[in-house]
């Protein structure tokens, strides 16, 4: 239990025994970090209880803190300031705290369940590359993944791949007319980028193909549907639902050229998947829920033979589930993906991470499945996310606009060597270390910058800010713990202590003031995991780990530990600053952000 944990614990013992005619609960006890300003380490706040007790808060506030001193070991002093009461934490605590946990390389994880959540994320088109917008989307599913497997989870990673359906095929028909038969081997382009190039090639085409429509004398609405390269695209699509094979054959030549690429792009950012589902599979599971809420008479057929649902008594309108011609729509597939999910694993609950533009669509799912009777439904939660824009606005992949996730990173790592650079840091580096620092550095400062925003809020991406290594960035911390590596190199003790002792630590000196904070801000570590599990919100690590870093900074800027006063405070700032470098890579580790050792 967390030192906050236990002292609501001993708080609520207090109140039972001083007010036996009342009964308190945990859930009753607020407890806070004392204020800089005042003496203490943790506050009791008083005020809840004054109209139960009918006591004044001052009155409350010293049973309390006599019963505290006399009845645990674990505070030393009290101060009660304007209705809170301010415990100050014994020395002993802190010391013991260090020698129990400095070593432990999974302090704060929680213990494992049997609780089974999905968390899928990712789910690329497969008519484009990977693009800047899909990496705040990769980034918050493999932490919040990683986030949920330490507070006890059993996760599974999944991505649903959206290989089928008009936007594929708008790609297959440019391709056809005018690839002349290209391969990514042929034209040395990777092979989710050239299929891209054909997606905007059709747009520029069906522009074009409208333009010449309305010349002709067709009102524009009447173009969008008649242009020959459109009508061409949705007869494909018909075709390859009723299985052509020539359809069906381009199709998976240009998905496998996809997939290729994606892996390649995946395994640059360091995201992994367990399963991976495809739209292809699961559409037809989709439709087959439909037909059976058809015969349930939860959905209904309108004339031209499309299935929708009413859900105008929800307060929402009427969705449309399968068009007139049979073709599915995205929910259609979203359905039978839920449902496959689901059955495969026996899902407690099932996150989805997907961007606030598509919080009706999850609504709707949600809400639809629910009707269905289907029991998957209760377990769906959308983690909804803000758009990030550049700093030169808005991205629109059908006019070729959008920043691809390679380029990204490569711009990324070549700031990163800029920097290194400017600031004289590469001595003492091989060829080879110096590019394994810079994709260190250049990747850690993207993730770190578009998860340290709360995940609803939207955000601007700015490269050069995100690098700085005097602002909120990952470069900030991944400095702090080179520095703490270079004084354990100095001290010989390895980066990653193990077992080791200090056999002869043996505690006689007050804690110093920055030494408590360090310690203190340590042994919160696990209330932060806690609630960034809870929350679904990695920024919640990100900050806590930054001011960490900061902390470290300003406690190593005052205290020496290779000419510490005596051995004694120097074993003690050894096991503080082993363990602020153990939290700081567990922590970044769950942001899939490595800390280097040198830089």
């Amino acid at each position: 239990m967390t030192l906050t944990g236990q002292i609501k614990h001993a708080a609520k013992d207090a109140l039972n025994h001083l007010f036996p005619d009342t009964s308190f609960d945990v859930s009753q006890i607020t407890v806070n970090q004392t204020k800089p300003e005042f003496t203490g380490d943790y506050t009791l706040v008083l005020f809840p209880f004054v109209k139960l007790l009918r006591q004044k808060p001052d009155a409350i506030g010293k049973l309390i803190g006599d019963y505290l001193l006399e009845k645990t070991t674990l505070f030393s002093s009290y101060e009660i300031v304007s209705g809170f009461l301010n415990l100050t934490v014994k020395d002993g605590f802190w010391t013991s705290f260090l020698l129990n946990h400095f070593c432990d390389a999974h302090y704060g994880e929680a213990v494992k369940t049997d609780r089974r959540v999905m968390v899928e994320y990712s789910s690329p088109n497969t008519n484009k590359p990977l693009h800047f917008g899909h990496l705040r989307n990769n980034f918050l599913g493999y932490a919040v993944s990683e986030i949920l497997k330490v507070n006890g989870n059993e996760v599974v990673k999944s991505n649903l791949v959206n290989d089928r359906g008009i936007h594929i095929c708008k790609s297959m028909v440019a391709w056809k007319r005018y690839a002349n038969g290209a391969t990514p081997e042929q034209t040395g382009i990777k092979g989710d980028h050239l299929v891209g190039d054909y997606y905007v090639k059709f747009n520029d085409v069906y522009k074009q193909e409208i333009k010449q429509l309305v010349q002709g004398g067709m009102d524009e609405a009447t173009a969008e549907k008649e242009a020959p390269i459109m009508k061409e695209a949705q007869q494909m699509l018909r075709l390859w639902e009723a299985g052509d094979e020539d359809v069906r054959h381009l199709w998976k030549t240009m998905n496998g050229w996809v997939y290729s690429g994606f892996e390649q792009t995946y395994k640059r950012l360091g995201v992994d998947f367990d399963k991976m589902y495809y739209e292809s599979d699961t559409y037809l599971l989709g439709k087959k829920i439909v037909e059976q809420g058809l015969q349930k008479g939860v959905l209904f057929a309108k004339e031209d033979g499309s299935v929708w649902i009413d859900l105008t008594d929800d307060g929402l309108d009427q969705k449309l589930l399968l068009r007139g011609d049979g073709t599915s729509v995205y929910i259609t597939q979203d359905l039978g993906t839920a449902k496959l999910k689901y059955d495969e694993y026996k899902l407690d609950r099932s996150v989805y991470v997907i961007g606030d533009e598509q919080n009706y669509h999850v609504q709707v799912l949600k809400l639809i499945l629910k009707k269905l009777g289907e029991p998957c439904a209760d377990g769906i939660e959308h983690l909804s996310y803000g758009m990030v824009e550049l700093p030169t606005g808005k991205m629109k992949s059908r006019e070729g606009t959008v920043v691809d996730a390679d380029d990204m990173l490569d711009e990324m790592l070549s700031l990163s060597e800029k920097q290194t650079e400017a600031a004289g840091k590469t001595e003492g580096f091989t060829a080879l270390e110096l590019e394994k620092l810079y994709e260190t550095i250049g990747l850690g400062a993207l993730k770190f910058y578009l998860l340290r925003v709360e995940p609803k809020k939207k955000m601007i991406f700015n490269p050069q800010e995100s690098i700085d290594l005097h602002g909120f960035t990952a470069t900030f911390i991944q400095y702090a713990h080179a520095r703490i590596c270079s004084i354990l190199r100095k001290e010989n003790i390895p980066v990653s202590p193990g077992n080791i002792k200090f056999q002869n630590f043996v505690p006689t000196q007050p804690v110093l003031l920055l030494e408590k904070k360090l310690a203190r801000m340590l042994e919160q570590y696990p209330n932060i995991l806690a609630e960034a599990g809870s929350e679904l919100n990695p920024s919640e690590i990100c900050n806590y780990s930054f001011q960490l870093a900061q902390l470290f900074n300003s406690f190593y800027d005052e205290h020496s530990i290779a000419k510490a006063e005596n051995e004694e405070k120097k074993q003690l700032r050894l096991m503080l600053i082993i363990m602020t470098a153990s939290v700081l890579r567990h922590g970044m580790n769950l942001m899939g952000i490595r800390l280097p050792e040198k830089m």
